[in-house]
């Protein structure tokens, strides 16, 4: 029997009248086996007769209904793109899933996961670093902005002028030491003035030194101190300290001071050495510069000159 078209088909169905209500011809098509050719795949028919033993006539036409379905999901699926599968009705009523293979719908599911998953750890790393590198630049742009100020005030320094002593007491007498050696001894009381002034234009400064010592042929004989104070920006004040000293022993360095009335007639030298320390709290205590000044000044007392101040202007250096 040769193969006959869908028309062919239609046409014998129609043209035949029913000669008996006994046997009826129709046809069925049936796939032949593929045949694949480099990249696409044909897929031809055979129409073989079939004895129905009903013989409805609309089987027929619903059979030709069929075959002309059949017959173009065929030509749809002989078209599929080299690499693919060709999937087959049966593959279709068992839900897609063959041997080895699992069902599409999961596939999708898994697939839809791993997607998610990755585009989460893709997502929660630039987290990570945006902290990371928010945190580092701004502790860079701190360190950068602290030193600025730092660098800024370092040249504000405090400026620190002694302006002259005076001296209310100069007297020396004979005695002895706190172990009963016999030697001269002195005793003195004296007021220093001096102006400080603060230049910054941004920062306080708090204002300590150490003591201030008169000394005479290195021996100590007076003592002073300033007291802890606070000085706001581009101010200044003027200080006055008291130096004393109380029965301080000379032993061999002061027979030359020495005299029947109790004081010199001989002009003395002595020596004043102290240091004035400022801090300056510019951003709280992460920017705190420091200034130090080493005052040294030479004082000749005269006798003459009691309670009498002396001026100590060009007396005096600076470090």
């Amino acid at each position: 029997m040769h193969a006959k078209t869908d028309s062919e088909v239609t046409s014998l169905a129609a043209s035949s009248p029913t000669r008996s209500p006994r046997r009826h011809v129709y046809y069925v098509q049936s796939p032949s086996r593929d045949s694949h050719d480099g990249e696409k795949t044909t897929t031809s028919f055979q129409s073989t007769p079939v004895l129905s033993p009903m013989g409805s006539p609309p089987h027929s036409h619903s059979s030709v209904g069929r075959h002309s379905r059949e017959s173009s999901s065929t030509r749809f699926s002989g078209s599929l793109k080299p690499g693919s599968r060709k999937i087959s009705p049966n593959d279709a009523a068992r839900g897609g899933s063959t041997k080895g293979q699992k069902p599409w719908k999961e596939c999708a599911v898994i697939e839809e996961e791993g997607l998610l998953e990755a585009e989460d750890r893709q997502k929660g790393l630039p987290r990570r670093c945006y902290v990371l590198a928010f945190v580092l630049g701004f502790f860079v742009l701190f360190s950068f902005f602290s030193l600025i100020l730092w660098g800024a005030s370092k040249p504000m320094k405090p400026k620190i002028t002694v302006k002259s002593i005076k001296f209310d007491q100069f007297k020396i007498q004979a005695g002895s030491d706190f172990t009963g050696v016999a030697t001269d001894m002195i005793s003195m009381n004296a007021s220093l003035k001096l102006t400080f002034r603060n230049t910054g234009t941004f920062f306080g400064v708090h204002v300590t030194s150490t003591p201030l010592d008169l000394s005479y042929s290195e021996i100590t004989v007076a003592s002073g101190t300033i007291k802890k104070f606070y000085q706001s920006r581009k101010s200044q004040r003027s200080l006055s300290i008291p130096i004393m000293g109380t029965k301080i022993p000379l032993y061999g360095s002061g027979a030359s001071l020495s005299s029947s009335t109790g004081t010199t007639t001989l002009p003395v030298k002595l020596k004043l050495d102290f240091v004035v320390r400022s801090r300056a709290y510019v951003l709280g205590k992460l920017v705190k510069p420091r200034f130090n000044k080493h005052i040294q000044c030479n004082v000749t007392y005269d006798p003459k000159k009691l309670n009498v101040a002396i001026q100590l202007k060009n007396h005096c250096t600076y470090d």
